[in-house]
């Protein structure tokens, strides 16, 4: 069983490391290319929230997306982990919420500017709680999903990313030290799409059996 301080990743982790366009039908869908190596972008731990408090959009954005992930929670540091051993430094998982404000990411985008402002804002990672690794079989096979309202959005499965998490964890290791209790968000399968002002998102996260793992739900309120 992971550390108390593991399992509360919310309260003590230091990072939160994403990763982007790590499935192809959600690089394909907003018309990216394939990445020959992962993308990598940080949130602060300022952007979690967990259920029950409200997401809103930072200040000047009209197109805010979901994108549901699979988290890997860190249960002990490393730094240029080889991926044979990367597994050890998982303590367990997070059903989470990627929120993008997509305007202001396109706009970066448009100038070569950094995502910071689109993706780093607060309550940008919405959070389930924590799910030891004992009670996974396969990080590689289950079942992610969206709705928004009761209407299904996105239903993927951790089999397509392009990356797994082992080589994942031994990439970001060689850059940052991954530390007790941090978060690494390991990218959103395709149907990726706006809320708004009362849209109450649900997500889950299930393994072969059909099992629930994971499910969590936010309610989307007036921006910030």
């Amino acid at each position: 069983m992971a550390a108390p301080s593991v399992s509360r990743f919310v309260e003590t982790g230091r990072k939160i490391i994403c990763v982007g366009r790590n499935y192809a039908a959600h690089a394909a869908e907003l018309g990216n290319v394939l990445p020959a190596e992962p993308i990598i972008f940080l949130k602060p731990t300022t952007a979690f929230i967990t259920e029950g408090k409200p997401i809103r959009a930072p200040p000047g954005c009209s197109n805010l997306h979901h994108e549901v992930e699979l988290g890997v929670v860190v249960s002990r540091p490393g730094s240029s982990i080889p991926e044979s051993v990367a597994m050890d430094h998982v303590g367990g998982y997070a059903l989470a919420l990627d929120m993008t404000a997509r305007d202001l990411q396109d706009e970066a985008k448009r100038k070569g500017a950094p995502w910071t402002l689109a993706k780093m804002f607060d309550t940008s990672c919405p959070v389930s709680a924590f799910l030891d690794r004992s009670e996974v079989t396969d990080p590689h096979d289950l079942r992610l999903w969206l709705a928004v309202n009761g209407e299904t959005r996105q239903d993927g499965n951790t089999k397509d990313m392009i990356f797994k998490i082992p080589a994942l964890l031994s990439y970001i290791s060689h850059y940052i030290t991954l530390q007790e209790g941090d978060l690494v968000l390991t990218g959103t399968p395709s149907g990726v799409g706006p809320v708004k002002s009362g849209d109450v998102i649900t997500c889950g996260l299930s393994d072969r059996s059909s099992t629930v793992k994971l499910k969590m739900s936010f309610t989307v309120a007036e921006g910030q």
